[in-house]
C-alpha cells in the first residue's frame, strides 16, 4: 500500500491551514465555525462550499459539485495535478522536505524530477542556439512581429540542422542516454547506435506547467518541406501528459479574466499574447481533451474557440463546444473576418477591434444551428426539411426551456412555420433522449461511477437502490466501528463489493486498520485514491454525519451484499419492469 508516512502529512497539513490555502483561491465568508463560498470547481450563484476548519481533520465540501476531502484534495483539484505534485506544492509553500520515502517509486520520481532538470537546460541551450550564427529561427520569429521581450517571455529557441548537437552538449552537462530519452528529447538509433536529437531544423516552444516548470517542447518546422510534419511535440513522458495541460495556461490563469481564448496553435497564442491577451491557451498538437476542458473550467466561466473556418476546423469547435458543455463552461465562437486568424487580424485592424470582436462572438447554439443548414438549400423544400430536422436535435439538447424557447422562436421564425409544431418535434426528440439515457444509466449501474446515478434512477421510479445503500452503510460502519472489521472480512471479501470504488475502500481501509489505524477524512490521502474519489468518500461522511448504525443494520447490509447479482451488461438490457423487479427483491 503506497503511502507517506503519517506523521509527514499531519505535519504538512498542520503547516498548511485548510482555510489559508482556500483563501488564497477564493473569498471565504464565516458562517458560524464554518467558512462558505463560492465553489471554485463549478458555475454557482449561491455558496455551496463549505470549509470545515475547525474540525479535528479539517477539510472542505462542496453540496453542488460534490468535491471534497484535505487541503492536499483542494490543491489536486484547484492546481489539477496529481496527490504527489500536490504534496510538492503544499510542502514548496511551507518550507517542509518530502522523506524519501515517498508513496510512489522512488526511481519514478527520480526520473520525473531529473526530466525537468533536463529540461530547463534544454530550454537554455535552445535559447543560445536561437540567438546563435544560425539565425534562421530568429529570422521566422522576426517576420512574425514578435518582440524580444515576448521571445524572452515565452522562453522561444531554435534547434538547427546538427543531428546530435544537443545529446552531446546536455551529456557533457551529465544527463545520461537514457534520461534524454526518456524526456523525449533524443532517440537511439539502432543503425548507427547512436543518440540523435528529436528536434531539428525547427523553433522551439518551450511548454510550462501551472507551476512554471518546463514539462515538455512543441517544434515548428521552418523548412518547406510538405513530407516532414509542421509542427512536431513531445510525447508523454513521466513528466507531462499532454491530455492533461494547455500552453501558455500558466499565464492565462494569472490574466484574471473570466474567459479564455481557445486557438489552434502556439503562435496564436503567443501573437494574442504578447497584443495584450494573456488569457489565450491551445491544446498541445492533439484534439481537446476532458481534462484540458476541466482545467479551463478551474478559472474560466466562458472559453471563446477560436478555429479555422475550414471544415476540418469547424469539426473541432463542435467537438470542443460539447467537451466544454459537460464541464459546465459556455462555449462561444470567434468569426474572423478579413484575417485568416487573430494574429493577421490584429495586425491589420489592432487590439481593440479584436476585442470588440470577442464581446461580439456567437453563442454556441446559434454556431450549432448554422452548421444545421450545411451543404443543403434551404430556399428548397427538401433543403429545409432537412435543415430542420438537424435543428431539431440542437434544440432538443439545450435543457434551459427559457433559453430553448428563444431558439424555438428564432428559427419558427427564420423558416416561416408554426412554433408549436416544432417544439412537439423538439418535445419527442427530448423524450427519445431520455429513454435513450435511461437505458445507458442501467447499462452503468454497476460501475464505479454508477452508483449516485443508480440512486436517482430507482427513487424516480419509487423504488430503493437498496444493494448499493448497503455498500455505503456497511463502510460507514466500519468506518465507525474498525474493530468488528476481522469479523466481518471472515463473511464479506472485496469481490462482494459490486461498486470497484467501494471495493477499493475496503480493502485500503481494511490495510490501514491492520496497521492501527482509525477513520478520518485525512486518512485517504494517498496516491491510491484521486481527489474525485475522496470526494465521494465525503459525501458518503456527509450522508451519514450524526447517524449511528446498529449491528443489527449491518447485519442486514452483509445480507444484502451476500446476494447474488446481474452482471451490468445483463441489467442494461433488463426492460423497465424486470429491472425495477430486480431492486424490488433487495
Amino acid at each position: 500500500m503506497a503511502r507517506l508516512p503519517d506523521d509527514f502529512l499531519d505535519t504538512l497539513r498542520r503547516a498548511n491551514p485548510i482555510e489559508d490555502v482556500v483563501g488564497s483561491y477564493v473569498k471565504l465568508s464565516r458562517a458560524g465555525s464554518l467558512l462558505k463560498a463560492c465553489c471554485p470547481f463549478h458555475s454557482e450563484k449561491t455558496p455551496s462550499f463549505v470549509v470545515y476548519a475547525h474540525d479535528a481533520s479539517p477539510h472542505f465540501y462542496c453540496f453542488g459539485c460534490h468535491r471534497g476531502g484535505s487541503v492536499i484534495t483542494f490543491i489536486q483539484e484547484a492546481e489539477n495535478v496529481g496527490f504527489m505534485d500536490a504534496v510538492r506544492i503544499l510542502a514548496d509553500r511551507a518550507g517542509l522536505k518530502i522523506p524519501e520515502t515517498a508513496g510512489e517509486d522512488p526511481a519514478l520520481t527520480n526520473l520525473r524530477d531529473r526530466i525537468l532538470e533536463l529540461n530547463r537546460a534544454a530550454a537554455r541551450f535552445y535559447y543560445k542556439q536561437l540567438l546563435g550564427d544560425d539565425k534562421r529561427g530568429l529570422t521566422y520569429l522576426a517576420e512574425r512581429a514578435l518582440k524580444p521581450e515576448t521571445i524572452k517571455k515565452y522562453g522561444l529557441g531554435f534547434a538547427n540542422s546538427e543531428w546530435d548537437e544537443l545529446a552531446e552538449a546536455m551529456q557533457e552537462e551529465g544527463f545520461t542516454p537514457q534520461e534524454l530519452v526518456a524526456a523525449n528529447l533524443c532517440d537511439w538509433s539502432k543503425k548507427s547506435q547512436r543518440l540523435y536529437d528529436k528536434f531539428r531544423d525547427r523553433v522551439i516552444f518551450p511548454i510550462f506547467d501551472l507551476r512554471g516548470s518546463i514539462i515538455a517542447f512543441g517544434g515548428r518546422t521552418i523548412l518547406k518541406d510538405d513530407k516532414i510534419p509542421k509542427y512536431l511535440n513531445s510525447s508523454d513522458t513521466p513528466a507531462f501528459k499532454k491530455g492533461k495541460n494547455l500552453f501558455s495556461m500558466h499565464f492565462a490563469r494569472k490574466s484574471g479574466e473570466k474567459r479564455l481564448i481557445l486557438a489552434e496553435g502556439y503562435m496564436d497564442v503567443i501573437a494574442l499574447n504578447q497584443a495584450g491577451f494573456s488569457n489565450a491557451v491551445a491544446s498541445l498538437g492533439t484534439a481537446l481533451t476532458p481534462d484540458q476542458c476541466r482545467l479551463m473550467r478551474q478559472y474560466a466561466e466562458e472559453v471563446i474557440i477560436s478555429y479555422d473556418s475550414d471544415a476540418a476546423g469547424q469539426n473541432a469547435a463542435l467537438k470542443a463546444i460539447n467537451l466544454l458543455r459537460e464541464v459546465g463552461i459556455q462555449p462561444r465562437i470567434l468569426r474572423i473576418e478579413g484575417a485568416k486568424d487573430p494574429d493577421e487580424y490584429i495586425k491589420k485592424f489592432g487590439a481593440d477591434r479584436f476585442r470588440l470582436m470577442l464581446d461580439q462572438s456567437v453563442d454556441a447554439v446559434s454556431f450549432e444551428l448554422n452548421r444545421c443548414k450545411n451543404g443543403l438549400d434551404v430556399q428548397e423544400e427538401g433543403g429545409a426539411v432537412t435543415a430542420l430536422h438537424r435543428a431539431v436535435q440542437v434544440l432538443a439538447g439545450i435543457t434551459n426551456r427559457l433559453d430553448r424557447a428563444v431558439y424555438l422562436s428564432r428559427l419558427a421564425k427564420e423558416y416561416q412555420i408554426d412554433v408549436h409544431t416544432l417544439e412537439g418535434e423538439v418535445d419527442a426528440a427530448i423524450r427519445r433522449k431520455q429513454r435513450t439515457a435511461e437505458r445507458d444509466n442501467r447499462r452503468e449501474l454497476m460501475n464505479s461511477a454508477g452508483l449516485r446515478q443508480a440512486a436517482r434512477y430507482t427513487s424516480a421510479n419509487g423504488n430503493a437502490a437498496a444493494r448499493f445503500g448497503a455498500e455505503e452503510t456497511l463502510l460507514w460502519y466500519l468506518f465507525c466501528e474498525p474493530e468488528t472489521l476481522e469479523r466481518i472480512a471472515q463473511e464479506i471479501r472485496p469481490e462482494h463489493f459490486v461498486n470497484e470504488l467501494n471495493r477499493r475502500i475496503y480493502v485500503y481501509y481494511s490495510a490501514c486498520v491492520r496497521q492501527g489505524a482509525s477513520y478520518s477524512p485525512s486518512l485517504f490521502d494517498s496516491e491510491e485514491f484521486s481527489a474525485q474519489e475522496r470526494g465521494y468518500l465525503m459525501q458518503i461522511q456527509n450522508h451519514f454525519d450524526g447517524v449511528s448504525i446498529s449491528g443489527a443494520e449491518a447485519e442486514e447490509c452483509i445480507r444484502k451484499l451476500l446476494h447474488p447479482v446481474l452482471s451490468g451488461q445483463q441489467v442494461g438490457e433488463m426492460d423497465d419492469d424486470a429491472f425495477r423487479a430486480l431492486f424490488s427483491k433487495q
